[in-house]
């Protein structure tokens, strides 16, 4: 029986591979690289922006908080005008705080809004590898980098 570790960088494509009908012990293709995908520079910041940002920050606003901004005015929101940007940032605070799981229902908000399958494992891959690097290092680093 195979062993598949999702914890490791390079298996969100698993669900695609399986998707397409393929068997899952057929040799892996890496595509051209006119195939890959690329992100602009706004969208890795989105990435590098999201890694502060908490799970709250996924939900809709309480009551709490909707009457302190009646009260004193003042809206705070992570929320990004932007809706393809928004769920950038969803797909990746999620996969910066939980990894590669991540709720199919964002996974489909995120193709959706105009990414494509192979965008989709570009972020979570190079987060997971980011996460995987910084915890055999055994600290947090400051520097985060999206190559494409």
């Amino acid at each position: 029986m195979a062993f598949l570790a999702f914890a490791e960088p390079g298996n969100a494509g698993y669900a695609r591979v399986s998707a397409q009908g393929l068997a899952a012990d057929a040799p892996r293709v890496t595509a051209p690289i006119e195939d890959r995908p690329v992100l602009s520079e706004l969208e890795r910041s989105v990435i590098g922006l999201a890694r502060g940002d908490g799970l709250s920050t996924l939900r809709q606003p309480g009551r709490l908080s909707r009457g302190l901004e009646l009260v004193f005015g003042v809206r705070i929101s992570p929320m990004l005008a932007d809706p393809k940007l928004e769920a950038l940032r969803r797909v990746a605070v999620l996969s910066w705080k939980r990894g590669y799981a991540i709720a199919s229902a964002e996974v489909k908000a995120f193709l959706a809004a105009g990414y494509s399958p192979a965008h989709y494992e570009l972020v979570v891959d190079t987060i997971a590898a980011t996460r995987q690097g910084e915890s055999r290092r055994g600290r947090r680093g400051t520097s985060f980098c999206l190559t494409n």
